[in-house]
Parts: C-alpha cells; sequence; structure tokens
C-alpha cells in the first residue's frame, strides 16, 4: 500500500495544533514525542526538551504527522500549499470552517463554487492553511 501524508512544521506550538486537529476532525493522535522524550536515543539541544519531534494523527480519511522546527532551523511557516478537505455535507464543512477561523485569517469566506456547494480559505491560529469544501458538485467534463 502506498500512502501520502501531508508532514507539517511548526515553531513550538506543534502539541498543542495537533490536539485541536485531533477534537476537531474526531481524530486519534496516536503519536506525539518530544525531543525531551527521546533524549536517550539522540541529543537534545537545551531549551528544545518540551519541542514536538514527531506527532502522527490518525483519522478514517487521512493521516497528517507534523513535529516542531527542529532546535538550531530558522522556521519558514507552512507557505505555497494548504491542506484541503472536503466533506459531504455543507454542515460539516462550516462547523469546520468556523473553528479553523478562531484567532485565523480568513482568506476567502465560505461560497458556492462551481465545485463545491460551499468552499472557503483560511490560515488557522497555529499558521496551517485550509481550503474547505462542502457538498462535492459534478465538475463538467
Amino acid at each position: 500500500m502506498t500512502q501520502l501524508s501531508p508532514y507539517l512544521s511548526y515553531n513550538g506550538n506543534c502539541a498543542e495544533a495537533m490536539n485541536f486537529y485531533a477534537r476537531l476532525f474526531g481524530a486519534k493522535l496516536e503519536a506525539l514525542m518530544t525531543y525531551g522524550q527521546l533524549a536517550n536515543e539522540m541529543p537534545c539541544p537545551p531549551g528544545a526538551e518540551n519541542l514536538v519531534m514527531h506527532a502522527y494523527l490518525v483519522h478514517p480519511g487521512f493521516t497528517l504527522m507534523a513535529g516542531d522546527t527542529p532546535p538550531g532551523m530558522k522556521h519558514e511557516g507552512i507557505t505555497g500549499a494548504m491542506m484541503a478537505i472536503t466533506f459531504d455535507e455543507t454542515a460539516e464543512a462550516k462547523r469546520v470552517f468556523a473553528a479553523l477561523s478562531e484567532g485565523g485569517t480568513v482568506t476567502m469566506p465560505l461560497e458556492e463554487t462551481f465545485w463545491a456547494k460551499t468552499f472557503g480559505m483560511v490560515t488557522d491560529r497555529f499558521g496551517t492553511p485550509w481550503g474547505v469544501n462542502g457538498g462535492p458538485k459534478d465538475m463538467p467534463k
């Protein structure tokens, strides 16, 4: 089996983001390992003990991996891509969009498009860009 999963990088708030996504999507956070927890396996730079080295979120429709930017590296944010998620029902898309919008920045409000009954774009409070689709339509061929 081949599976493609996004791996997101955060600036010290990975644990908060992944716990939020687990609650929001009803997913299971299967792993959340900090540099401090792995100090016996690899050196842990001072002050990095609580940074997340690896997190793994599992949902029946997707998996998501993430970590905090490694110590000594510059955090560049998440640019040039977005997490695109599609829901069968517009009500679920609206619920998720509203939750992602809290403390975030809406770049395109939810509205009807030619491919979905509702679509909007938001960068959440953790810096993750999202495209939220709800109620897909048949695309013209």
